[in-house]
C-alpha cells in the first residue's frame, strides 16, 4: 500500500528540485469530502519558476499531481500560495494611459 502522502512527498520534491531556496519550500495537506487540497508556499523569489512562462510550469506540476492521486485512488488537488505582497492588485500606469487617451 502506497503512503497517503505520498502526494505530499512527491510535490515537495518535485519543487524543490526546481527553485533557489528548497528551505522555503512548504507544503501542507489537507483532506476533506472534495479529496485533497496540497497548499504549496515558496519563497517568493522562486514564484516565477514555480507558475513558468504564461503558467506552463504551474500546470504542468498541477497535472504530474493529479496522476499521483489517480494512482493512489484520490482526487488531488494543487494550490499555490502567493507571498506576502504578491501580485499587484490594479496597474496604475495603464488607468493613467487611458486617462491620457481621454476617450
Amino acid at each position: 500500500m502506497v503512503k497517503a502522502s505520498s502526494d505530499q512527498e512527491f510535490l515537495e520534491y518535485l519543487v524543490k528540485a526546481l527553485v533557489d531556496h528548497p528551505d522555503d519550500v512548504k507544503v501542507d495537506r489537507k483532506v476533506d469530502e472534495m479529496g485533497v487540497l496540497l497548499s504549496l508556499k515558496v519563497n517568493p523569489e522562486d514564484m516565477g519558476q514555480i507558475i513558468g512562462r504564461a503558467g506552463a510550469t504551474a500546470r504542468s506540476i498541477r497535472s504530474l499531481v493529479r496522476i499521483i492521486g489517480l494512482k493512489n485512488h484520490a482526487r488531488v488537488n494543487l494550490k499555490i500560495e502567493e507571498p506576502e505582497g504578491g501580485r499587484p492588485q490594479g496597474n496604475k500606469d495603464s488607468a493613467e494611459g487611458l486617462e491620457d487617451l481621454k476617450l
